[in-house]
């Protein structure tokens, strides 16, 4: 039921003898912070629940984790986009804070503060926010990737503030609810991992807290857009057991298969160019080297320039040039993995860098200036540069044999 009357949206949900309080919260208000504390300072609750994976709790409560980053691991184990997306997200949250003079999150730190103080179990609800963004990834074709990833660019350059009027609207409920049934008919693809699934996913975590321990009032800190979703779950559900629920969140926390197509398709590509500079050779020694400066120049100019584009050191740029072309005949290795390692050689980020994430990367210009950032945009932009100059070179020399 809801509790009308509150300034924030609230809705208690009874399951047998338990019962479960569900707060929507805005994440840059400081009303959702306070109404958190007022909460907790009554009594009522015998464990709080926050909308948190691990690996988000870990960054709240250790929040120089970010310093201690192993940038080389990261890029070894081709995790430098999933970073880039989470500091730029992360910029998006932070710049809001500082419109409004607060830190992001600070509901859910009230929540684990407080709750610690009360000795409250404090109970983590999300998934892991790298498996939503690889499902919602995986849930989009190539072009909506690339909306995605405009959109992320826009939210961190963009200079345009909010209102405060349009933060305190994210917690009526209603609204709320009817902007995501809209969301819901124009983007589905991603409403379902981002939105609907985490309502299911959170629900499914709340009953398997209650199923495995003692928490007869569990208060549940969530945005205000899971609001509906995750009290609407839990009133529809039915008596499971706790390997009921495991199995549910198991297969929610399942990434998709990936399709063979983009692992088989640069192979496929490497056979194409191979055969066409033996073709080039085979008709004269004049056209197979024309073909072989072709691909140098194409592949390995357009890899230095997403360098340059990047801020790399100039030695970082002429080993992309070199690099690409080799690295494109073998799609085991990428030019970005050559040029982040020479660029965090050549400018090895300090503890500072490290530090100052949070901040640098709410403005574009902290982007380039930072070094931990800037090896991530060479990663990326030279990655992105090699990947374009492999189908330009291919086209030009398939034209060149067929002219």
């Amino acid at each position: 039921m809801c509790q009308p009357g509150q300034s924030e949206p609230l809705r208690t949900v009874r399951l047998g003898d338990n019962l479960v309080t569900v707060l929507g919260t805005a994440h840059v208000s400081q009303a959702s912070a306070d109404k958190v504390r007022e909460l907790l300072a009554t009594g009522e609750y015998d464990a709080v629940g926050v909308e948190l994976c691990p690996s988000r709790y870990n960054a709240i409560v250790d929040p120089d984790a970010l310093a201690r980053m192993d940038l080389l691991h990261v890029l070894r184990q081709g995790k430098a986009p999933m970073v880039t997306a989470t500091l730029a997200l992360g910029a998006y949250q932070q710049r809001l804070a500082e419109q409004f003079g607060i830190q992001p999150g600070a509901e859910m730190r009230a929540a684990i503060e407080v709750g610690r103080e009360a000795g409250l179990p404090v109970l983590l609800l999300d998934r892991e926010v790298g498996t939503t963004l690889k499902r919602a990834y995986r849930n989009v074709s190539w072009w909506r990737r690339l909306n995605l990833l405009a959109g992320l660019l826009t939210s961190v350059v963009s200079q345009e503030e909010v209102t405060e009027e349009e933060v305190e609207r994210l917690k009526e409920g209603d609204i709320l609810e009817t902007a995501f049934s809209q969301f819901a008919a124009q983007a589905q693809d991603l409403y379902q991992p981002l939105i609907a699934e985490r309502d299911q996913y959170m629900a499914a975590r709340i009953l398997e807290e209650i199923a495995d321990g003692d928490h007869g009032h569990i208060l549940a800190v969530v945005g205000a857009g899971h609001l509906a979703g995750v009290s609407t779950h839990l009133e529809q559900a039915q008596a499971r057991s706790a390997q009921d629920l495991r199995r549910e969140i198991e297969a929610l926390d399942r990434l998709p298969s990936p399709s063979p197509w983009p692992r088989l398709l640069p192979w496929l590509v490497v056979a194409l160019l191979l055969v066409g500079f033996a073709i080039g050779f085979r008709r004269s020694p004049e056209l197979g080297w024309q073909l072989v400066l072709d691909w140098v120049l194409i592949n390995g100019g357009l890899a230095a320039l997403g360098t340059l584009i990047a801020g790399g050191h100039l030695l970082t740029v002429a080993a992309a040039f070199l690099a690409a072309p080799l690295t494109s005949l073998n799609p085991m290795v990428g030019a970005g993995m050559v040029t982040a390692v020479v660029e965090t050689y050549l400018r090895k980020p300090s503890v500072g860098d490290f530090s100052r994430l949070r901040t640098d990367t709410t403005s574009l210009k902290g982007w380039w200036q930072n070094r931990v950032t800037r090896v991530l945009l060479v990663f990326l932009l030279s990655t992105l540069g090699s990947v374009l100059g492999t189908y330009l070179a291919g086209f030009r020399i398939l034209d060149r044999l067929t002219g």
